[in-house]
C-alpha cells in the first residue's frame, strides 16, 4: 500500500492575542450561542505509539523538538485555568496528550481538578483518553485520586494490524489488559475508541463489536479525521458511520437506538439488544457536529484552541506566568470564547468534502 505522508516537523505557530471581554456576568456564549461547558486539557506533547492518523513516525522522529520541561505547564497553572473554566460553567475536564499517562504524577493534577467545584457546587466530571496499555498499574490509583471515567483507543484486533496502526511494539493483549483493569477498578463509564481508516481496519470492525459486546463498555467507531498537518488525510480512506451501522447489522447484530447523554455528545448512540455493550459513531466527516460544540482545548504549552482543526491558538501561559487571578483568566477565557466561530467540519461539509459515495 503506497500511502502519502507529508514528512516534515509541523510549525509551532505564534499564539493570537487574546480578546476583550464583553462581561463576564452570566453564562458566556460563543458566536453561534453555543455554551462552554467542556475543556479538553493536554497533559503532554509525547506518546509511546507512533499511529499514522495522529503522530507518524515519519513526523515524529527520534530527533523530533518536543517540547522542553520549561515549557509545559505545571499541574499548579493547570488548574488555575481549570478553576476559571468551572468559574463559567464548565462542568467536565478531559485530560489528553499525546498519551497523558506518560505525565510523572498524573494523579495529582486529577486530585486537584477533583477538588473544584461547578457553578452547580458540584465535583466536575474528569475523564481521560490512553492508548491503554499503562492502566494495567495505573487504573485503581487514577480511579483512587478521583477520574470519573476513562476512554481507551484501540484500532484492532488482530496484533499484525494493531501493530501497523500503532506503528509500536505492543499487543492487542497490552490494550485489553488495560481496558479490564480499568472495569476491576470500578470506573463510572469505560469506553473504547476505534478511528477506522479504509484499507487498513475496516474489516476489525465486527470483530471489535464481537469482543465488546458482552462487556459494560461503550465501543464507539470514529470516522478518520483530519486533524492536523501531520497524518496525509484522504477522503477516500474515510468509511462513513452509516456503512459501518449497516455492516455491524449485517453481520447479526440487533441494535436499539439510545438518547444523547448531553446536548453536547458527539455520539449517536445505540445498545445491543441481547447484550450489555453499547455502540456509538463518531461522524465529523459526514455528519458534523459543529453546532452543538461545547469544547475548548489547552495545550501542553498554554494556549488555547477555540477548535479541534485549529492551527493557531491563543497565548494563556503568559498571562499564568504575570501571576494573573482567577478573574483575570476568567476574563480571557470568556472573550475567547465569546469571539469563537468556529465550524470547520460544518464549512467542509458545505463545500463539499464532507460526503463520499461507497
Amino acid at each position: 500500500m503506497n500511502l502519502k505522508m507529508i514528512p516534515v516537523v509541523p510549525a509551532r505557530p505564534a499564539a493570537k492575542a487574546i480578546p476583550q471581554t464583553r462581561g463576564i456576568e452570566g453564562e458566556a456564549l460563543d458566536q453561534f450561542g453555543r455554551r462552554f461547558t467542556d475543556l479538553r486539557i493536554s497533559v503532554t506533547d509525547r506518546c509511546n505509539f507512533r499511529c499514522g492518523y495522529c503522530m507518524p513516525r515519519e513526523v515524529f522522529t527520534a530527533d523530533y523538538p518536543y517540547l522542553p520541561r520549561s515549557s509545559i505547564l505545571s499541574f499548579e497553572e493547570i488548574t488555575r485555568v481549570a478553576a476559571a473554566a468551572a468559574a463559567m460553567g464548565v462542568r467536565k475536564f478531559r485530560l489528553t496528550g499525546g498519551e497523558p499517562l506518560l505525565r510523572k504524577d498524573i494523579e495529582s493534577l486529577i486530585r486537584m481538578l477533583s477538588s473544584l467545584r461547578t457553578i452547580e457546587n458540584q465535583k466536575p466530571d474528569i475523564t481521560l483518553t490512553t492508548n491503554g496499555v499503562l492502566l494495567t498499574r495505573k487504573a485503581r490509583e487514577l480511579r483512587a485520586a478521583g477520574l470519573d471515567r476513562v476512554t481507551v483507543s484501540l484500532d484492532a484486533m488482530s496484533d499484525a494490524n494493531f501493530r501497523r496502526m500503532s506503528d509500536s511494539d505492543f499487543s492487542v493483549q497490552d490494550v485489553l489488559d488495560g481496558i479490564h483493569h480499568a472495569l476491576d477498578a470500578g470506573f463510572r463509564r469505560v469506553k473504547v475508541n476505534m478511528v477506522v481508516r479504509k484499507g487498513w481496519n475496516e474489516d476489525e470492525v465486527t470483530g471489535m463489536v464481537s469482543y465488546f459486546r458482552q462487556l459494560p463498555v461503550a465501543l464507539r467507531f470514529i470516522e478518520y479525521m483530519d486533524v492536523g498537518a501531520s497524518n496525509g488525510w484522504n477522503m477516500q480512506e474515510v468509511v462513513s458511520s452509516n456503512t459501518l451501522l449497516e455492516k455491524i447489522r449485517q453481520a447479526g447484530n440487533t441494535l436499539l437506538a439510545l438518547p444523547a447523554e448531553s446536548d453536547s455528545d458527539t455520539a449517536i448512540r445505540w445498545q445491543h439488544q441481547d447484550a450489555p455493550g453499547e455502540i456509538g459513531f463518531i461522524s465529523s466527516i459526514s455528519q458534523p457536529f459543529c453546532n452543538s460544540c461545547s469544547r475548548l482545548r489547552l495545550s501542553t504549552d498554554g494556549k488555547i484552541y477555540t477548535c479541534l482543526f485549529a492551527s493557531e491558538g491563543y497565548d494563556l501561559r503568559t498571562l499564568l506566568q504575570s501571576g494573573a487571578d482567577k478573574q483575570a483568566l476568567q476574563e480571557a477565557l470568556t472573550g475567547i470564547w465569546q469571539q469563537r466561530d468556529d465550524r470547520y467540519s460544518a464549512m467542509r461539509t458545505e463545500a463539499g468534502g464532507g460526503t463520499r459515495r461507497e
